[in-house]
Protein backbone atom coordinates (compact mmCIF):
# COMPACT_ATOMS: atom_id res chain seq x y z
CA UNK A 1 0.00 0.00 0.00
CA UNK A 2 1.16 3.75 -1.01
CA UNK A 3 2.00 6.33 1.79
CA UNK A 4 -0.27 9.12 1.10
CA UNK A 5 0.74 12.03 -0.76
CA UNK A 6 0.38 14.72 1.84
CA UNK A 7 2.11 18.40 0.82
CA UNK A 8 2.58 21.13 2.58
CA UNK A 9 0.58 24.46 2.76
CA UNK A 10 2.12 28.06 2.11
CA UNK A 11 1.57 30.56 4.82
CA UNK A 12 3.54 33.22 3.67
CA UNK A 13 6.75 33.57 1.00
CA UNK A 14 9.01 31.62 3.34
CA UNK A 15 6.68 29.49 5.81
CA UNK A 16 4.66 26.53 4.88
CA UNK A 17 2.20 25.00 7.35
CA UNK A 18 3.83 20.82 7.35
CA UNK A 19 1.52 19.90 10.52
CA UNK A 20 -0.76 16.85 11.06
CA UNK A 21 -4.91 16.58 11.07
CA UNK A 22 -6.10 14.27 13.26
CA UNK A 23 -9.63 13.05 12.93
CA UNK A 24 -9.90 10.59 15.21
CA UNK A 25 -8.98 11.92 18.38
CA UNK A 26 -12.42 12.69 20.87
CA UNK A 27 -10.86 12.76 24.02
CA UNK A 28 -7.95 15.18 24.78
CA UNK A 29 -6.93 14.70 28.60
CA UNK A 30 -10.59 14.90 29.55
CA UNK A 31 -11.77 17.68 27.55
CA UNK A 32 -13.98 16.43 24.40
CA UNK A 33 -12.86 16.58 20.67
CA UNK A 34 -16.10 15.73 18.52
CA UNK A 35 -13.92 17.79 15.63
CA UNK A 36 -10.86 15.91 15.65
CA UNK A 37 -7.85 18.70 15.86
CA UNK A 38 -4.62 19.60 14.16
CA UNK A 39 -0.97 19.38 15.27
CA UNK A 40 1.17 22.19 13.48
CA UNK A 41 4.05 22.47 12.67
CA UNK A 42 5.92 24.83 10.48
CA UNK A 43 8.73 24.89 8.09
CA UNK A 44 10.47 28.30 7.84
CA UNK A 45 12.59 28.77 4.17
CA UNK A 46 15.41 30.54 5.44
CA UNK A 47 18.88 30.04 4.94
CA UNK A 48 18.94 27.83 7.63
CA UNK A 49 16.36 26.18 7.05
CA UNK A 50 14.01 26.02 10.36
CA UNK A 51 11.39 23.89 11.44
CA UNK A 52 8.38 25.34 14.26
CA UNK A 53 7.62 22.37 16.44
CA UNK A 54 6.91 18.70 15.75
CA UNK A 55 3.92 16.65 15.71
CA UNK A 56 2.28 14.19 18.61
CA UNK A 57 4.44 11.00 17.95
CA UNK A 58 1.80 8.81 15.65
CA UNK A 59 1.93 11.20 12.94
CA UNK A 60 5.71 11.20 12.52
CA UNK A 61 5.21 10.16 8.80
CA UNK A 62 2.69 12.58 7.35
CA UNK A 63 4.89 15.69 8.94
CA UNK A 64 7.89 14.59 6.89
CA UNK A 65 5.82 13.65 4.31
CA UNK A 66 4.82 17.47 3.99
CA UNK A 67 8.16 18.69 4.50
CA UNK A 68 9.18 16.75 1.70
CA UNK A 69 7.42 17.97 -0.52
CA UNK A 70 9.19 21.45 0.02
CA UNK A 71 12.85 19.93 0.81
CA UNK A 72 14.49 17.13 1.62
CA UNK A 73 14.04 16.95 5.89
CA UNK A 74 17.83 16.09 6.15
CA UNK A 75 18.65 20.17 4.97
CA UNK A 76 16.57 21.23 7.84
CA UNK A 77 19.58 22.86 9.99
CA UNK A 78 17.44 24.23 13.34
CA UNK A 79 14.51 23.07 15.42
CA UNK A 80 12.00 24.69 17.81
CA UNK A 81 10.43 23.36 20.46
CA UNK A 82 7.92 26.40 21.70
CA UNK A 83 5.96 23.91 23.69
CA UNK A 84 7.03 20.72 25.19
CA UNK A 85 3.81 18.86 25.84
CA UNK A 86 3.50 15.42 23.72
CA UNK A 87 1.07 16.11 21.32
CA UNK A 88 4.00 18.64 19.42
CA UNK A 89 6.71 17.09 20.94
CA UNK A 90 6.41 13.29 20.89
CA UNK A 91 7.80 12.50 17.43
CA UNK A 92 10.96 15.16 18.43
CA UNK A 93 13.74 12.52 19.11
CA UNK A 94 12.53 10.42 15.52
CA UNK A 95 12.34 13.98 13.98
CA UNK A 96 15.88 14.96 15.49
CA UNK A 97 17.14 11.09 14.50
CA UNK A 98 15.82 11.63 11.12
CA UNK A 99 17.35 15.01 10.32
CA UNK A 100 20.47 15.58 12.37
CA UNK A 101 19.52 19.14 12.73
CA UNK A 102 22.93 21.60 13.72
CA UNK A 103 20.53 22.55 16.97
CA UNK A 104 17.00 22.40 18.51
CA UNK A 105 16.27 25.29 20.69
CA UNK A 106 13.37 25.68 23.66
CA UNK A 107 12.97 27.84 26.77
CA UNK A 108 14.88 27.01 30.05
CA UNK A 109 11.70 25.40 31.28
CA UNK A 110 11.08 23.33 28.14
CA UNK A 111 14.90 21.84 27.83
CA UNK A 112 14.14 20.37 31.34
CA UNK A 113 11.01 18.98 30.53
CA UNK A 114 12.02 17.81 26.99
CA UNK A 115 15.14 16.15 28.47
CA UNK A 116 12.72 14.83 31.23
CA UNK A 117 9.81 13.18 29.23
CA UNK A 118 11.48 12.37 26.10
CA UNK A 119 14.32 10.81 28.14
CA UNK A 120 16.79 11.30 25.17
CA UNK A 121 20.72 12.70 25.58
CA UNK A 122 20.70 15.68 22.41
CA UNK A 123 22.08 18.67 23.20
CA UNK A 124 19.81 21.51 23.59
CA UNK A 125 20.25 24.67 23.31
CA UNK A 126 17.76 27.21 25.97
CA UNK A 127 16.77 30.50 24.72
CA UNK A 128 15.02 33.35 27.19
CA UNK A 129 13.12 36.56 26.51
CA UNK A 130 14.55 39.11 24.12
CA UNK A 131 16.89 37.05 22.90
CA UNK A 132 17.35 36.22 18.79
CA UNK A 133 18.23 33.52 16.50
CA UNK A 134 20.07 34.20 12.90
CA UNK A 135 18.75 32.40 10.13
CA UNK A 136 20.88 34.00 7.63
CA UNK A 137 18.69 36.02 5.82
CA UNK A 138 15.85 36.06 8.29
CA UNK A 139 15.44 36.65 12.12
CA UNK A 140 13.57 35.01 15.09
CA UNK A 141 13.12 36.03 18.59
CA UNK A 142 11.80 34.69 21.35
CA UNK A 143 8.95 35.62 24.74
CA UNK A 144 8.73 33.27 27.25
CA UNK A 145 5.03 32.81 27.79
CA UNK A 146 5.11 30.30 31.67
CA UNK A 147 2.22 28.76 32.33
CA UNK A 148 0.04 29.80 29.22
CA UNK A 149 -0.23 26.88 29.45
CA UNK A 150 3.14 25.25 30.45
CA UNK A 151 6.03 26.30 32.49
CA UNK A 152 7.95 26.05 29.33
CA UNK A 153 5.74 27.43 26.74
CA UNK A 154 7.12 30.43 24.57
CA UNK A 155 6.19 32.58 21.96
CA UNK A 156 8.43 32.36 18.26
CA UNK A 157 8.13 35.50 16.53
CA UNK A 158 9.60 36.46 12.81
CA UNK A 159 9.61 40.03 12.30
CA UNK A 160 10.67 39.69 8.07
CA UNK A 161 7.19 37.89 7.93
CA UNK A 162 5.56 39.86 10.72
CA UNK A 163 4.62 36.01 11.85
CA UNK A 164 3.73 34.94 15.34
CA UNK A 165 4.07 31.35 16.54
CA UNK A 166 2.13 31.51 19.63
CA UNK A 167 1.97 27.57 20.38
CA UNK A 168 -1.27 26.53 22.22
CA UNK A 169 -2.78 30.50 22.71
CA UNK A 170 -4.99 31.52 19.92
CA UNK A 171 -5.61 27.44 18.95
CA UNK A 172 -8.80 25.47 18.95
CA UNK A 173 -9.26 21.70 19.00
CA UNK A 174 -10.92 21.23 15.09
CA UNK A 175 -10.02 19.49 12.36
CA UNK A 176 -10.40 20.52 8.30
CA UNK A 177 -8.76 20.63 5.33
CA UNK A 178 -8.95 24.68 5.48
CA UNK A 179 -5.98 26.17 7.46
CA UNK A 180 -6.74 29.74 7.49
CA UNK A 181 -9.38 31.52 9.60
CA UNK A 182 -10.95 33.06 6.60
CA UNK A 183 -12.33 29.45 5.25
CA UNK A 184 -13.90 28.92 7.93
CA UNK A 185 -17.16 30.25 9.62
CA UNK A 186 -16.90 33.19 11.98
CA UNK A 187 -19.57 31.05 14.28
CA UNK A 188 -17.73 27.94 14.22
CA UNK A 189 -14.60 30.07 14.91
CA UNK A 190 -15.82 31.80 17.76
CA UNK A 191 -17.36 28.08 19.84
CA UNK A 192 -14.18 26.08 19.28
CA UNK A 193 -12.04 29.17 20.43
CA UNK A 194 -13.99 29.29 23.43
CA UNK A 195 -14.11 26.29 24.31
CA UNK A 196 -10.14 25.63 24.15
CA UNK A 197 -9.99 29.02 26.43
CA UNK A 198 -12.16 27.68 28.55
CA UNK A 199 -11.22 24.21 28.88
CA UNK A 200 -7.23 25.04 28.56
CA UNK A 201 -6.66 28.48 29.07
CA UNK A 202 -9.29 29.69 31.63
CA UNK A 203 -6.96 29.14 34.99
CA UNK A 204 -4.53 31.51 33.28
CA UNK A 205 -6.34 34.32 32.65
CA UNK A 206 -4.49 36.50 35.11
CA UNK A 207 -0.94 35.50 32.78
CA UNK A 208 -2.94 35.79 29.86
CA UNK A 209 -4.27 39.98 30.61
CA UNK A 210 -0.52 40.26 31.51
CA UNK A 211 0.60 38.94 28.29
CA UNK A 212 -1.18 40.77 25.84
CA UNK A 213 -0.37 44.24 27.86
CA UNK A 214 3.03 43.08 27.37
CA UNK A 215 2.78 42.21 23.45
CA UNK A 216 1.10 45.14 23.13
CA UNK A 217 3.88 47.04 25.06
CA UNK A 218 6.20 45.39 22.58
CA UNK A 219 5.03 47.93 19.89
CA UNK A 220 5.54 44.30 16.81
CA UNK A 221 3.77 44.35 14.09
CA UNK A 222 1.85 41.34 13.75
CA UNK A 223 0.06 40.03 10.48
CA UNK A 224 -0.34 36.52 10.86
CA UNK A 225 -0.79 34.04 14.38
CA UNK A 226 0.12 30.69 13.53
CA UNK A 227 -0.80 28.69 16.64
CA UNK A 228 -0.30 25.05 17.28
CA UNK A 229 -3.82 24.06 17.29
CA UNK A 230 -6.63 24.75 14.51
CA UNK A 231 -6.40 27.14 12.12
CA UNK A 232 -4.05 30.41 11.42
CA UNK A 233 -5.37 33.61 11.91
CA UNK A 234 -4.48 36.11 8.83
CA UNK A 235 -7.69 38.04 8.37
CA UNK A 236 -9.64 38.14 12.10
CA UNK A 237 -6.56 39.19 14.35
CA UNK A 238 -8.08 41.87 16.17
CA UNK A 239 -11.12 39.98 16.40
CA UNK A 240 -9.55 36.97 18.20
CA UNK A 241 -7.41 39.11 20.58
CA UNK A 242 -10.11 40.71 21.89
CA UNK A 243 -12.01 37.66 22.54
CA UNK A 244 -9.06 36.46 24.81
CA UNK A 245 -9.17 40.05 26.50
CA UNK A 246 -12.41 39.48 27.06
CA UNK A 247 -12.73 36.08 28.45
CA UNK A 248 -9.19 36.30 30.28
CA UNK A 249 -11.22 38.77 31.81
CA UNK A 250 -14.15 37.11 33.14
CA UNK A 251 -16.67 40.02 33.12
CA UNK A 252 -20.11 38.64 34.31
CA UNK A 253 -23.13 38.11 31.37
CA UNK A 254 -26.61 37.74 31.97
CA UNK A 255 -26.18 34.18 31.07
CA UNK A 256 -26.91 31.56 33.74
CA UNK A 257 -25.71 27.78 33.53
CA UNK A 258 -28.23 25.60 34.89
CA UNK A 259 -26.07 22.05 35.35
CA UNK A 260 -27.85 19.65 36.85
CA UNK A 261 -28.14 15.11 36.64
CA UNK A 262 -31.22 13.32 38.01
CA UNK A 263 -31.97 9.63 39.02
CA UNK A 264 -35.94 9.73 38.25
CA UNK A 265 -36.54 13.06 36.95
CA UNK A 266 -37.16 15.48 40.15
CA UNK A 267 -34.00 17.08 39.95
CA UNK A 268 -34.88 17.82 36.12
CA UNK A 269 -38.00 19.46 37.03
CA UNK A 270 -36.49 21.00 39.23
CA UNK A 271 -34.41 22.56 36.54
CA UNK A 272 -36.29 23.37 34.25
CA UNK A 273 -38.59 25.37 36.61
CA UNK A 274 -35.48 27.09 37.54
CA UNK A 275 -35.17 27.50 33.65
CA UNK A 276 -38.14 29.19 33.61
CA UNK A 277 -37.85 31.59 36.46
CA UNK A 278 -34.39 32.86 35.04
CA UNK A 279 -35.97 33.69 32.15
CA UNK A 280 -38.90 35.17 33.47
CA UNK A 281 -36.53 37.69 35.47
CA UNK A 282 -34.77 38.87 32.29
CA UNK A 283 -31.57 36.70 32.43
CA UNK A 284 -31.09 33.58 29.68
CA UNK A 285 -30.91 30.37 31.13
CA UNK A 286 -28.58 27.37 29.58
CA UNK A 287 -29.77 24.35 30.94
CA UNK A 288 -27.11 21.62 30.88
CA UNK A 289 -28.13 18.03 31.64
CA UNK A 290 -24.63 16.01 32.94
CA UNK A 291 -26.39 12.44 31.67
CA UNK A 292 -26.08 13.43 27.62
CA UNK A 293 -23.67 16.36 27.85
CA UNK A 294 -19.78 16.74 27.74
CA UNK A 295 -17.57 18.45 30.70
CA UNK A 296 -15.81 20.98 28.20
CA UNK A 297 -19.37 22.02 26.95
CA UNK A 298 -19.96 22.71 30.21
CA UNK A 299 -16.58 25.11 30.42
CA UNK A 300 -17.33 26.75 27.28
CA UNK A 301 -20.93 27.71 29.05
CA UNK A 302 -19.63 28.95 32.27
CA UNK A 303 -16.70 31.08 30.78
CA UNK A 304 -19.52 32.86 28.84
CA UNK A 305 -21.87 33.25 31.65
CA UNK A 306 -22.20 35.27 34.93
CA UNK A 307 -23.68 32.36 37.59
CA UNK A 308 -23.56 28.92 37.89
CA UNK A 309 -26.37 27.04 39.11
CA UNK A 310 -25.99 23.53 40.18
CA UNK A 311 -28.39 20.63 40.93
CA UNK A 312 -27.98 17.27 42.35
CA UNK A 313 -30.46 14.27 43.43
CA UNK A 314 -28.45 12.46 46.81
CA UNK A 315 -26.95 8.97 45.65
CA UNK A 316 -25.75 6.76 48.85
CA UNK A 317 -25.66 9.94 50.89
CA UNK A 318 -23.37 11.70 48.64
CA UNK A 319 -23.68 13.95 45.34
CA UNK A 320 -24.48 12.25 42.49
CA UNK A 321 -21.17 10.79 40.36
CA UNK A 322 -21.66 12.82 37.47
CA UNK A 323 -22.11 16.12 39.14
CA UNK A 324 -18.94 15.14 41.56
CA UNK A 325 -17.14 14.74 38.36
CA UNK A 326 -17.95 17.54 36.49
CA UNK A 327 -18.08 20.25 39.75
CA UNK A 328 -14.13 19.20 39.98
CA UNK A 329 -13.53 19.44 36.49
CA UNK A 330 -14.54 23.19 36.43
CA UNK A 331 -12.86 23.83 40.04
CA UNK A 332 -9.72 22.95 38.51
CA UNK A 333 -10.30 25.54 35.65
CA UNK A 334 -11.22 28.29 38.15
CA UNK A 335 -13.58 30.32 36.78
CA UNK A 336 -13.71 33.51 38.13
CA UNK A 337 -16.85 36.54 38.80
CA UNK A 338 -19.47 33.72 39.26
CA UNK A 339 -22.73 34.22 41.45
CA UNK A 340 -24.10 30.85 42.30
CA UNK A 341 -27.15 28.80 44.08
CA UNK A 342 -27.65 24.77 44.89
CA UNK A 343 -30.97 22.82 44.75
CA UNK A 344 -31.62 19.24 44.29
CA UNK A 345 -34.39 16.31 45.54
CA UNK A 346 -33.61 13.34 47.75
CA UNK A 347 -35.51 10.77 49.59
CA UNK A 348 -34.06 10.15 52.97
CA UNK A 349 -31.08 12.05 54.00
CA UNK A 350 -30.91 14.56 51.12
CA UNK A 351 -26.92 15.78 51.30
CA UNK A 352 -26.69 15.99 47.68
CA UNK A 353 -27.70 19.37 46.86
CA UNK A 354 -25.95 20.64 50.35
CA UNK A 355 -22.61 18.94 48.91
CA UNK A 356 -23.44 20.80 45.44
CA UNK A 357 -23.71 24.34 47.87
CA UNK A 358 -20.22 23.29 49.34
CA UNK A 359 -18.14 22.35 45.71
CA UNK A 360 -19.75 25.92 44.41
CA UNK A 361 -18.23 27.51 47.60
CA UNK A 362 -14.95 25.97 46.92
CA UNK A 363 -14.98 27.38 43.71
CA UNK A 364 -14.81 30.78 45.12
CA UNK A 365 -18.65 31.29 43.48
CA UNK A 366 -20.51 33.81 45.41
CA UNK A 367 -23.36 32.25 46.98
CA UNK A 368 -26.69 34.53 46.70
CA UNK A 369 -29.60 32.05 47.49
CA UNK A 370 -30.60 29.52 50.19
CA UNK A 371 -29.90 26.17 48.77
CA UNK A 372 -33.50 24.82 47.22
CA UNK A 373 -34.30 20.96 48.01
CA UNK A 374 -37.15 18.92 47.42
CA UNK A 375 -38.29 15.56 49.46
CA UNK A 376 -38.68 13.02 46.78
CA UNK A 377 -41.28 14.61 43.52
CA UNK A 378 -42.03 18.27 43.30
CA UNK A 379 -45.98 18.95 43.21
CA UNK A 380 -46.95 22.49 41.74
CA UNK A 381 -46.35 24.27 45.24
CA UNK A 382 -42.46 22.87 44.84
CA UNK A 383 -42.12 24.00 41.36
CA UNK A 384 -43.26 27.38 41.33
CA UNK A 385 -40.68 27.66 44.57
CA UNK A 386 -37.93 26.53 41.92
CA UNK A 387 -39.59 29.42 39.75
CA UNK A 388 -38.90 31.88 42.52
CA UNK A 389 -35.51 30.82 42.64
CA UNK A 390 -34.47 31.07 39.57
CA UNK A 391 -36.22 34.74 39.59
CA UNK A 392 -34.13 35.83 42.33
CA UNK A 393 -31.23 34.69 41.25
CA UNK A 394 -31.82 36.35 37.53
CA UNK A 395 -32.28 39.75 39.43
CA UNK A 396 -29.16 38.87 41.07
CA UNK A 397 -27.63 38.72 38.56
CA UNK A 398 -28.94 41.60 36.43
CA UNK A 399 -28.05 43.85 39.28
CA UNK A 400 -24.28 42.58 39.40
CA UNK A 401 -24.20 42.92 35.88
CA UNK A 402 -25.68 46.33 35.86
CA UNK A 403 -23.03 47.56 38.67
CA UNK A 404 -20.51 46.30 36.34
CA UNK A 405 -21.07 48.37 33.53
CA UNK A 406 -21.47 51.95 35.36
Amino acid sequence: MKEVPFKAIRVTDSVWWVGAIDRTIRDFHGYGTPSGTTYNAYLIMADKVTLIDTVKKPFMDELLSRISSIVDPSRIDYIVSNHAEMDHSGSLPAVISRVNPEKVFASTMGVETLKAQLSFDRELTAVKSGETLNLGNKTLSFLETRMIHWPDSMFTYMPDDKILFSQDAFGMHLASYERFDDEIPKDTLEWEAAKYYGNIVMPFSPLVLKLLEKVASMNIEIDIIAPDHGPIWRKQLGWILGLYKRWALQEPTTRAVVLFDSMWGSTTMMARSIGEGIKAGGASPRLIPMGSSDRAEVATEVLKSGALIAGSPTMNREVFPTMADVMTYLRGLKPANLIGAAFGSYGWSGEGHRYMKDMLEAMNVEIVSDTHAVKFVPNRENLNACFEFGMDVAKQLLERCNECNR
